[in-house]
């Protein structure tokens, strides 16, 4: 038996379908990973619910806080995120095309905008934490209630944002070191356009923390 024929069944209308190995399956790939990204949309959900719960409480407190943050800095992180996610979605594209190089390409520009953005987001840290701003600090917990809630989400919420750059990362040198072995190509590039899709959910939960931390300072105080 020639182990390099494909498995034939046929349907109830005797059409013939080829067997397909799970390995190769995209729609259970794709369909797997959506169930990913919509546990990962839960876990940040129930972290914005939190926060809109005390904005509600603290409102006042919350406006003041906010105008502490370096709104300059965090515009810039929101460009430079939304333009690695167009080279991410070109690299998914361009392997489709067979166009192994320019995909290769693709991922490393986004990978470098990805290091920017965590060196941005490093430098606003340290200005906090400079300031005498990080959790359980004693310039802290002298602030207002609400303030110190504020600065809680923030550190917690940029903090899990920033390792989910992080994995994204990882997972963009592997498929890098995919690619090479060929393990991704034309015809099999459901991984790599899973890596999309997951970048999407990264650039897209950064699109509401932004306005949410960075811009509530416009409404001013009651």
């Amino acid at each position: 038996m020639n182990n390099d024929n494909p498995e034939i069944v046929y349907d109830k209308e005797g059409n013939p379908h080829e067997v397909v190995d799970f390995n190769n399956d995209n729609v259970g790939s794709k369909l797997g990973f959506w169930l990913f990204l919509f546990t990962e949309l839960m876990l940040f959900g129930a972290m914005f619910l939190v926060f809109s719960f005390f904005f509600y409480r603290f409102t006042d407190d919350f406006v003041i806080a906010s105008s502490h943050l370096h709104l300059t800095l965090g515009g810039i992180n929101t460009v430079v995120l939304l333009i690695s996610t167009y080279f991410m979605g070109m690299a998914s594209l361009n392997m489709k095309l067979n166009n192994i190089d320019k995909s290769k390409k693709m991922i490393y520009i986004t990978i470098l905008l990805s290091i920017i953005f965590l060196a941005i987001k490093y430098f606003e840290w340290m200005a906090e934490i400079q300031n005498g701003i990080y959790p359980n600090s004693e310039a802290l917990n002298e602030l207002a209630k609400g303030e110190i809630l504020f600065f809680g989400l923030y550190f917690t919420m940029t903090g899990f944002h920033g390792l989910h750059i992080i994995v994204g990362i990882g997972v963009m040198l592997w498929a890098i070191k995919l690619i090479n072995n060929k393990k991704i190509n034309a015809s099999k590039s459901i991984v790599l356009e899973n890596i999309a899709l997951y970048w999407d959910l990264v650039h897209l939960v950064w699109v509401f923390l932004f306005p949410l931390f960075y811009m509530i300072s416009f409404g001013g105080t009651q």
